[in-house]
């Protein structure tokens, strides 16, 4: 886990001086945020971490507890794997997050649902996650946290069946499976034109999309900020252990309003049951007062990790992933202390109205 600082300039900043503004200390961590907000849907995640001991370590245990989630079993590392708040030092959690350190929850790996990894752990801990799962057939989805770490998916793209790449991300892991690296992407100009951007998305990244699904990964959720999401599938498999799901708590307010406003016959579904066929579907993004973009990528992960462990399909979990990220972009915090089920169910519709099939041959 990890201690977000936020600075917020209230003036220009210059060189060489100081500037007033405002400093918060923000519950950070792909992993972590993406737990936080599975617990906020109602679903209890189980998230295997270390904090430092220290004023960072405390800071997030305590918030850890006041949401309500467990810290009996924490691996509390000393000064010598001090976190860094205000910079990317994780290299303590990659150290002290070990294979080893993996391997003591096995069991809760094997009995779960599905497992979320993210990019922060070290080569060899993320190998030994995967291997778990697979033995039991769990599914994986992988998160990439970054341009320079989103390439550690190379040794375990056989192991994934999800991942949540953005644009840049996206190419930085085809090309981490293709060396020499061969796909690239340009960002398009400004251009109010969304049917134009999106078109422009898809010639860009569907070579690298194309084939990160022939290295075996099951469903790439393209993040595209502004212009929503891709969707990307080889084939339908049973994803989700629905002994497994029907275990998992969701949130029952926002479950009983998804049931009622999803159409029955939606204009995107996945391709039939052993279909050979690559299908690109995508999904807009709802209108948003933007507050803040810190966090939206992890709601829109752990909403779509808690919709599909409560039993949705993955068009509709997409949806609400979309929903849930527009709740967190209108929010100062990471995690919106509160989701409101009537507004998310009411984006979800209004996405998966509005998606469409790109592609599908």
């Amino acid at each position: 886990m990890v201690l977000d600082i936020h600075a917020k300039p209230s003036m220009q900043p210059h060189p060489g001086t100081t500037v007033p503004g405002m400093v918060k200390y923000v519950s950070g961590g792909v992993a972590r945020n993406i737990a936080e907000c599975i617990c906020k849907l109602e679903t209890r995640p189980f998230m295997i971490s270390v904090v430092g001991n220290d004023m960072a370590g405390d800071f997030l245990l305590k918030y850890w507890r006041s949401a309500g989630l467990c810290t009996d079993v924490s691996n509390v590392f000393d000064g010598s794997g001090e976190l860094i708040a205000g910079v990317a030092s994780v290299g303590a959690v990659e150290k002290f997050l070990s294979p080893s350190w993996i391997c003591q929850f096995r069991l809760h790996i094997s009995t779960a649902p599905l497992l979320m990894l993210d990019a922060n752990l070290s080569p060899d801990s993320l190998e030994a996650a995967c291997k778990i799962a697979h033995e039991s057939g769990v599914p994986v989805f992988f998160e990439p946290v970054s341009l320079a770490k989103g390439s550690r998916i190379a040794p375990i793209a056989k192991y994934i069946t999800y991942t949540s790449p953005n644009e840049i991300e996206l190419v930085a892991m085809a090309n981490s499976l293709s060396p020499p690296e061969k796909y690239t992407f340009v960002k398009m100009e400004q251009s109010k034109n969304k049917a134009k951007a999106v078109e422009y998305l898809f010639e860009m990244l569907s070579p690298a999309m194309f084939f990160l699904l022939e290295k075996g990964i099951k469903f790439l959720l393209v993040t595209l900020g502004s212009n929503g999401v891709f969707v990307c599938c080889k084939e339908s498999t049973s994803l989700m252990d629905q002994r497994k799901s029907e275990m998992m708590s969701f949130s029952t307010p926002l479950l009983q309003k998804l049931e009622r406003c999803f159409p029955s016959n939606m204009l995107v579904d996945l391709p039939r049951e052993g279909s050979s066929r690559t299908c690109v579907f995508h999904f807009p993004a709802v209108s948003a007062s933007v507050v803040s973009l810190t966090g939206a990528g992890d709601c829109f992960v752990g909403g779509v990790i808690s919709a599909l462990c409560g039993g949705l399909g993955m068009m509709q979990s997409v949806a609400v992933g979309i929903a849930i990220a527009k709740s967190s972009v209108e929010s100062e915090a990471n995690i919106p202390d509160k989701f409101s089920a009537a507004t998310i169910a009411d984006d979800a519709r209004r996405t998966l109205l509005s998606a469409k099939m790109m592609w599908c041959k």
